[in-house]
């Protein structure tokens, strides 16, 4: 009788630990890129840069999972690098990438009963940028404050200035093997829809320059129009209207890459929330 009892007791516990594992700590390792004005190729390593992220999972069933990560990484392009007919607008840019995001994951197959499977998620998150770029002199130099497309100037009232901290939809997929009872290691790639046009910096038409000037400076001037730093390239600043970028499409940016979820929380029940067995005390006692 008294085991029984103490059986009992430990239940609890043990049941504890099994929801436990439920818990994972999740690594990210690959690449970070965009596809805009200055880099029309979707899906390629071409400009892309190293990024790296960590977070937590959570296994609502065997096959769905709450997930929550920090990702940072860098995106950038130059026209140099883009399509032949527009490598002498001259144009760059690079930005650092921040992003925090709480994703909904679902897995095609139990992992406790296979070891392969693919995956989709999709969800929320909360990014910062802020583009920049390198003068002549190799000074790196903000876009945003210089208004280059006339954003925020009370003589170009419909160019509204861009915020550099905004929501975007992630979604995505991959496939992840399972290593052990604990450890899965998978290949993702996560796109952002994003709700402007603005990560590089390029939109719609240049703006007049003399009206440029007079509110941010030779700076605003020399950043917004670089043609003329190429050789053979046309020096003379664009008419009011002419186009610089296209604002038909937002911006995207993406990664790419490897993630490695480790279970925490020493509990014994299975990977990706199915548990082997359970232990439960007996219903009657004799």
């Amino acid at each position: 009788m008294r085991k029984y009892f103490l059986l009992c007791l430990l239940v609890p516990v043990l049941t504890h630990a099994q929801e436990l594992q439920k818990l994972h700590l999740t690594l990210f390792g690959g690449v970070s890129n965009y596809q805009g004005d200055l880099q029309s190729r979707t899906f390629t390593f071409n400009q892309s840069n190293l990024a790296l992220g960590v977070g937590l999972k959570y296994d609502l069933t065997p096959h769905f999972a709450l997930r929550t990560n920090f990702n940072y990484g860098t995106i950038g392009a130059m026209d140099k690098e883009n399509e032949p007919s527009l490598r002498a607008r001259n144009l760059s840019f690079e930005s650092r990438l921040i992003e925090g995001n709480l994703l909904l994951e679902y897995t095609l197959f139990n992992l406790e009963d296979k070891k392969l499977s693919p995956y989709v998620f999709a969800g929320v998150a909360v990014y910062h940028f802020n583009p920049y770029a390198f003068d002549t002199l190799g000074n790196k130099v903000f876009l945003k404050p210089l208004s280059t497309e006339g954003q925020g100037l009370a003589a170009f009232p419909d160019r509204k200035e861009y915020k550099l901290t905004q929501f975007a939809i992630p979604f995505g997929g991959g496939l992840k093997f399972r290593i052990s009872d604990n450890v899965v290691l998978g290949y993702e790639i996560g796109l952002r829809k994003v709700f402007t046009d603005y990560l590089d910096d390029v939109s719609t038409t240049y703006v007049d320059q003399f009206a440029l000037f007079q509110a941010k400076g030779a700076k605003a001037v020399e950043m917004a129009y670089r043609a003329g730093e190429l050789k053979n390239g046309d020096p003379n600043y664009p008419a009011d209207g002419t186009i610089r970028g296209g604002s038909k499409y937002k911006d995207w940016y993406y990664f790419q890459g490897l993630t490695l979820t480790i279970g925490i929380g020493g509990g014994s029940g299975g990977f990706g929330g199915g548990h082997k067995g359970e232990i439960g005390c007996p219903k009657r006692v004799y």
